[in-house]
């Protein structure tokens, strides 16, 4: 047991831990639950109840992890008692996990229970925090606890409400949310580490981007077990894995700790991950669809399985540009890359089969040119 006492911002040699890394791969079970119902009604011809689900869901996902990122931040002790909690934490995403399925036909209750979970471990870790601190310190951990747990109790409304009012108050809930750091950091900054916070954000987008992988492998391999087709899969497969191998590429290309020096510019860039996140894991989805309209077993047009990579690959590119990337560029040209490469990987979906495979070209010609243009900008600096 030790004393649950605010980290210094400018700690040296802070890294991501065993416990966090072991945290974000259970996490990405629940990805994976979420990308495979994406799957299932992209591929029966059903994308509005897909996507919707889907936002829902990988929101729910994104969220929690995101709440214990940054508590453990600025506050990791590594004591027993904050392990234990946070495998407590690890349990109700194992619990959210299994509600996935039943999530999407509209039952949230296994996820709003798995959601209680956590959300009890994490107030009792604000708690903790409070009873360790004083003055404004202490101010801020019992608001972040307050505001938790009344955002938690207002999830019930969602499972009281009729279908068609859910998306609805999904958002004004999911707003609810997105504002209990900005109102319980309003006269106290938590002390998280700017270094710390990118490797964790990075970590996770490694994670994701190898369930990807993972999920695009298993598909290619079952369709050629079973239809023997794999002709029509080399191009789906080899163009998925240039995408994927493109977007790693992109998003750490730039330090972004550098940036993260106040609230306001960290909250933007770490709410906007999850675009991020969320298309990262949804071009695996696209891939898993293309594959299956390649062999005949999905229910909608090419055009349809084409825009179910080519949409998701895009907003990846464009989101990082946005949030992550922009503020490391340096001239007109570097800026322009990838919002160009956005439009052009989108502009791929009218290629029929070959979509796919144009896209991660695309994404491959847009590391080259990247590339080039740093080199030349570090040329032009020694010079």
């Amino acid at each position: 047991m030790a004393r649950m006492r605010a980290r210094g911002r400018s700690e040296s040699h802070r890294a991501a831990t065993p416990l966090e890394l072991f945290f974000d791969l259970c996490f990405v079970v629940a990805v994976a639950q979420a990308g495979r119902q994406l799957v299932h009604a992209l591929a029966e011809g059903h994308p509005g109840h897909g996507i919707t689900g889907y936002l829902m869901l990988f929101f729910a996902v994104f969220w929690a992890w995101m709440n214990f990122t940054w508590f453990s931040s600025a506050y990791d002790t590594d004591d027993a008692l904050y392990r234990v909690v946070t495998l407590v934490q690890i349990a109700g995403v194992l619990i959210l996990a299994a509600g996935v399925p039943r999530a999407f036909d509209g039952d949230f209750a296994v996820v709003w229970f798995g959601y209680l979970v956590m959300r009890l471990a994490m107030v009792s870790q604000w708690l903790r925090a409070a009873r360790n601190s004083t003055g404004r310190e202490r101010t801020t951990a019992l608001r972040y606890a307050a505001g938790v747990t009344l955002c938690q109790v207002g999830w019930l409304v969602l499972l009281l409400s009729p279908d068609a009012a859910r998306p609805w108050v999904f958002v004004a809930l999911a707003v609810a949310e997105m504002a209990v750091p900005t109102l319980a950091e309003r006269d106290h900054q938590t002390s998280w580490h700017p270094h710390h916070i990118a490797e964790r954000y990075g970590l996770f987008v490694i994670i994701v981007l190898g369930e990807t992988v993972s999920a695009a492998t298993v598909a290619v391999q079952s369709a050629v077990d079973e239809q023997d087709a794999l002709g029509d899969l080399l191009p789906i497969a080899a163009g998925g894995l240039l995408l994927i191998f493109a977007a790693y590429w992109i998003y750490f290309a730039v330090p972004i700790h550098l940036h993260l020096v106040s609230n306001r510019q960290a909250f933007v860039w770490g709410y906007g991950h999850y675009l991020v996140l969320g298309s990262a894991a949804a071009i695996g989805a696209g891939i898993e669809v293309a594959v299956e309209e390649s062999v005949g077993k999905a229910h909608l047009s090419v055009f349809a399985a084409s825009a179910t990579v080519t949409v998701p690959g895009a907003l990846f590119l464009f989101t990082v540009w946005l949030i992550h990337s922009r503020h490391q560029k340096r001239n007109l040209a570097q800026q322009l890359v990838l919002p160009v490469s956005s439009v052009l990987v989108l502009a791929c979906t009218f290629a029929g089969h070959a979509a796919v495979l144009l896209a991660g070209m695309v994404g491959a010609v847009t590391v080259a040119v990247g590339a080039t243009l740093t080199a030349r900008q570090g040329q032009a600096l020694e010079s």
